[in-house]
């Protein structure tokens, strides 16, 4: 178990989870391994009620997982499961940009340079957890314009494990966040007037990202 710095008691759960969350991604707190209740809380120096408050955030947010008569774990990474993921990101993504492609306006095209700039600063910052969130958002906006609430709710709900496969996506490259030219051609096929252009993007764009994290954990793996 990572040591993690003392918190102030202010912060409570919601700083207890990104704390965990900064240790899960950084791979400090393994891919299923076991959270200890008492350990964590010591370390946090909070009790274990804001403690169980964070949990259940990262729970419902599908990076840790509840076993029966085992306790909580961090949720494993796997070759399929990254395979599953990107095909649903693809067939996603898709669909979304089919469903918002006439709806994009000025206010669009600048909204997404606002998302892609600030997850550019984010990379220049060098922190893991901040480009993540931003990513998240800039990818977000395409569900957002789609005006297509279940749609919007899936996205919503493949945010968690999809933290934590870009994650491992970053640290298969060594790096903290993904290259600040990373989504250059995406914004560019996102603001043209070629649908199937931006359709080629989408699944060249998913492609590499789950070859390159598949890759990553089998080598992982052999060498555990």
């Amino acid at each position: 178990m990572p040591t993690v710095p003392k918190l102030q008691k202010q912060t409570f759960g919601a700083r207890i989870a990104d704390e965990l969350r900064r240790s899960i991604f950084a791979g400090e707190i393994a891919p299923g391994s076991a959270l200890i209740e008492t350990a964590l809380a010591s370390q946090f120096g909070v009790s274990r009620g804001p403690l169980r408050e964070a949990i259940r955030q990262l729970i419902d947010e599908g990076l840790l997982v509840q076993i029966p008569f085992t306790g909580t774990h961090v949720v494993e990474l796997s070759e399929q499961a990254v395979r599953e993921i990107y095909s649903l990101r693809t067939t996603l993504e898709t669909f979304a940009f089919r469903l918002a492609w006439d709806r994009r306006d000025v206010e669009f095209a600048n909204e997404l340079k606002a998302r892609q700039a600030a997850l550019v600063e984010a990379i220049d910052l060098g922190d893991e957890l901040e480009c993540i969130r931003r990513e998240l958002h800039l990818h977000s906006l395409v569900y957002e314009t789609a005006n297509h609430q279940i749609l919007l709710e899936v996205w919503n709900g493949l945010k968690g494990k999809l933290q934590l496969y870009w994650a491992s996506h970053h640290m298969a490259h060594g790096r903290h966040g993904p290259r600040r030219d990373s989504h250059d051609s995406f914004l560019d096929a996102a603001l043209g007037d070629d649908l199937p252009a931006m359709e080629i993007e989408i699944e060249t764009h998913m492609r590499l990202g789950s070859e390159t994290t598949e890759r990553f954990l089998k080598d992982r793996n052999q060498t555990a």
